[in-house]
């Protein structure tokens, strides 16, 4: 089985994605990246995942509160019961995609693996510019005019967005299908000290939507209201 390089951070939609890395033949090597997101509860669910699903799982740290200007890696709260879609929410990490996908590239270059896959979707691309089509477009093209082995001719970048057009709900179905360990899956940004999921912010309203469209039961762990 040739390898592959899954962006991973433990959450709904990269477990998906790992599963489904899977079973298009692929052996996934998972890479989750320490930014320095306050929801560090996904890196433990990641690794926990990784396990379950008996996937090998490299952790790489950098510290994007360097940076901030988000409310994932700077002291600005998580907007909780707002509505969803309009403007780019404050949960949007300058730059992320880019930086976690240029790691997963140098990751793929050593690895000698051609195939990189990540699991934004269309509910994402409605809001993160870094999550849209033509940005993915335009990485896969930049994969391969950026590094030694493509310029050599020893690999051709191909970047695998499986889950780019798919709903909440069709994710979840999927993921059933595949198996993917859910109960054991992080996507709150703001969880509780104890790690339970808020269930108010965007990411933690999506996911219970999808889980009640699909009809499939919720497993995860909220914080009480």
């Amino acid at each position: 089985m040739r390898p592959a390089v899954v962006l991973f951070s433990g959450g709904l939609d990269s477990s998906t994605c790992l599963a489904v890395a899977r079973e298009d033949g692929f052996d996934p090597q998972a890479l989750c990246v320490r930014y320095g997101q306050r929801h560090e509860r996904e890196l433990e669910a990641a690794a926990e995942v990784a396990e379950a699903m008996a996937v090998p799982l490299k952790m790489i740290s950098l510290d994007l509160r360097a940076i901030g200007g988000s409310a994932l890696t700077a002291d600005i709260e998580v907007p909780k019961d707002a509505p969803i879609g309009g403007r780019i929410p404050v949960t949007y990490v300058p730059a992320r995609n880019t930086v976690l996908l240029a790691l997963a590239l140098g990751y793929a270059e050593v690895l000698g693996a051609e195939d990189i896959y990540l699991g934004v979707n269309a509910i994402d691309y409605s809001g993160y510019p870094d999550c849209r089509p033509a940005f993915l477009e335009a990485f896969e093209k930049l994969a391969n005019v950026a590094t030694a082995a493509a310029v050599e001719g020893r690999a051709r970048y191909h970047l695998h967005a499986p889950l780019i057009a798919l709903s909440k709900a069709e994710i979840v179905r999927l993921g059933t299908r595949l198996g993917v360990p859910y109960g054991l899956t992080h996507s709150c940004y703001d969880p509780s000290a104890s790690g339970r999921a808020c269930g108010r912010c965007d990411s933690c309203r999506l996911r219970a939507a999808g889980f009640r469209e699909a009809g499939v039961p919720d497993p995860t762990l909220y914080s009480p209201r």
